[in-house]
């Protein structure tokens, strides 16, 4: 699978979150049949930051509801804020209750 298409199937799943809800790369890469390749997920997510799309790319984090990816955001605490405006609550760079909020890509196609 060339990177663009693994990189589209991805973003694919990521339009779908709902808002006030996450999901993990790992979960996103089970769900597009690749359940070993959540670092290439993480891959795919770094470049989205820089695309001119609109995806929900701060409803991403890793599966222990950490904030991994707030650095590829613009501005200080960008994915931080963008998560609490949805209602949810993150300490430390941890989303507080973390499986209240995570949803799961594969129970949704």
């Amino acid at each position: 699978m060339a990177n663009s298409d693994f990189f589209e199937k991805v973003y694919s799943i990521v339009a779908l979150i709902p808002e006030g809800k996450v999901t993990s790369y790992g979960a996103i890469a089970k769900a597009i049949g690749a359940a070993k390749s959540s670092r290439t997920v993480g891959y795919a997510m770094n470049a989205c930051v820089k695309l001119d799309r609109d995806l929900p790319a701060h409803r991403v984090v890793n599966r222990n509801g950490v904030l991994t990816g707030k650095h590829h955001f613009p501005g200080q605490d960008t994915m931080q804020r963008l998560l609490e405006e949805e209602g949810l609550e993150v300490e430390n760079d941890q989303i507080k209750n973390f499986k209240l909020y995570f949803w799961e890509p594969s129970d949704n196609e």
